[in-house]
């Protein structure tokens, strides 16, 4: 499917200044570039364009919200300067399986002073000696390279990706799950203490019953089952 066709599929009768995600991977650039994508996505905070067979990211329109843009797939091998001009609050880039081959091809990245997190995975530039090293010294800005930090300490969900769930959030679901939990208890005992009471209903008063001999009684406090009784008069 080419990528014009796709983006519309994904609008699903929306307007484009609605979307905050789209994700187009797997559909085909015809000429190797972006289409179909303009500045109507206003609001667009994710773009996603893995193994879409773009060459170049030329025709990427001015998206100032955008935040995380995943170009990994592709046969991109520079131009990275359309990047700076026009996703001025971009923080994560993934350039994983492209064609970078030199450190000077991500200079430009320079100029973005949010980016906090960008990927390299299986380009060749990775091969360079002190590839890292290097990467740190010319983007100060970045937090995480390939996952790690210039600690070489891994990075945690929250920089990361994300779940997009809320640490408060879920601690307030934790608490109310357990105030269900207790709210259950208490109506389990109270059940009980019912049943308790019940019971009395079921005991026979023998006292009614003066001048009666009972041969047998068989009382149960199981309120589904009767008492019977053998009596002899």
């Amino acid at each position: 499917m080419d990528m014009k066709k796709r983006v519309s599929l994904e609008l699903r009768h929306r307007s484009p200044t609605e979307v905050q995600e789209l994700v187009l991977d797997n559909c085909r650039s015809s000429e190797g570039k972006i289409e179909g994508i303009t500045e109507e996505f206003s609001n667009l905070e994710l773009l996603s364009l893995i193994n879409v067979g773009l060459t170049s990211v030329s025709d990427i329109p001015k998206l100032d919200k955008l935040k995380k843009l995943e170009l990994s797939d592709n046969r991109i091998s520079g131009g990275l300067e359309v990047l700076a001009e026009r996703l001025v609050n971009l923080t994560h880039l993934n350039l994983s399986g492209n064609k970078f081959k030199d450190i000077s091809t991500l200079e430009p990245l320079k100029k973005l002073p949010q980016l906090k997190s960008l990927d390299l995975f299986n380009c060749e530039v990775t091969n360079l000696a002190d590839y890292r090293e290097s990467i740190f010294k010319l983007l100060p800005q970045l937090t995480y390279l390939d996952g790690y930090d210039i600690d070489d300490c891994e990075a945690s969900d929250s920089d990361g990706e994300g779940d997009g769930v809320d640490e408060d959030e879920e601690e307030g679901e934790s608490e109310d799950f357990e105030e269900e939990e207790e709210e259950d208890e208490e109506d389990v005992v109270a059940e009980d203490d019912d049943d308790d009471d019940d019971s009395g209903d079921d005991e026979v008063n023998l006292s009614l019953f003066p001048s009666v001999v009972f041969r047998s009684i068989m009382l149960r406090r199981d309120t589904d089952c009767r008492v019977l009784c053998r009596i002899s008069w």
